[in-house]
C-alpha cells in the first residue's frame, strides 16, 4: 500500500469519527458529555432547600435547592460523593437521622464536580437530605479534612467543628451514638 493510500484511510477514518460524534447533535440530542452529565448542571433535579448558605463556615451553593437564612440548632455534616460504595450505603441512614432528629440540621455536601451525578444519586435512592454542591474541594479544604469520603461532621450551633468522624456509618443507632457523644463533649 503506498503512503498516500495510507494517508486516504486515516483521513477518511478521522471525519467518520467527526461524523460519528456529531450525530447526536445534528439530530437534535445531546453530547456524549452531556448525556454523561459532566458538563451539564441543567440536568439536577431540584432538591429539598438547605437551611443555611453553607456549613461550618463555608458558603456553597444548594445542590438542587434553595440556600436559606439558617438556625441555630447543632449541625450533622455528610461529606459524600456520589462515585463513593460507602457513601450510597449511609445516605438512607442520614436521611432517616435527619427525619428522626429535627432538633438536628442534618445535611450532606457532595464533594464532586458533576453535580447532576450528585443528585440522580440521592433521586435514585430515594434521599430528600438537602445537600450543598462543593464542586472545588472547599468545604474539605477550608476544614482541613482528609481526602477520603465519606467524613460526617459536627458542629455545634456556634459554627464550630466540635467532631469528625472519617468512616462510613452502617447503622442510625451507630450514627446517633457517634452524634450524642460529640455533641455532650462541646
Amino acid at each position: 500500500m503506498t503512503s498516500s493510500a495510507k494517508w486516504s484511510i486515516v483521513g477518511v477514518v478521522a471525519i467518520l469519527a467527526v461524523i460519528v460524534a456529531l450525530i447526536p447533535q445534528l439530530v437534535g440530542g445531546e453530547s456524549a458529555e452531556e448525556a454523561q452529565g459532566e458538563t451539564s448542571t441543567s440536568k439536577i433535579t431540584t432538591r429539598p432547600d438547605c437551611v443555611a448558605s453553607g456549613a461550618a463556615g463555608v458558603d456553597l451553593p444548594c445542590l438542587g435547592g434553595a440556600n436559606g437564612v439558617g438556625n441555630e440548632l447543632a449541625t450533622v455534616v455528610n461529606l459524600w460523593a456520589w462515585w463513593c460504595e460507602p457513601c450510597r450505603a449511609e445516605l438512607p441512614i442520614f436521611d432517616e437521622f435527619a427525619t428522626t432528629h429535627p432538633e438536628l440540621n442534618v445535611i450532606g455536601v457532595h464533594a464532586d464536580q458533576n453535580a447532576a451525578n450528585g443528585a440522580a444519586l440521592l433521586e435514585d435512592l430515594g434521599v430528600n437530605l438537602a445537600s450543598y454542591q462543593d464542586d472545588s474541594n472547599l468545604f474539605a479544604g477550608t476544614l482541613g479534612l482528609p481526602g477520603v469520603v465519606p467524613i460526617t461532621i459536627v458542629v455545634s450551633p456556634d459554627g464550630n467543628v466540635v467532631d469528625t468522624f472519617p468512616q462510613p456509618f452502617e447503622t442510625i443507632d451507630d450514627l446517633e451514638t457517634a452524634v450524642a457523644g460529640a455533641l455532650q463533649n462541646a
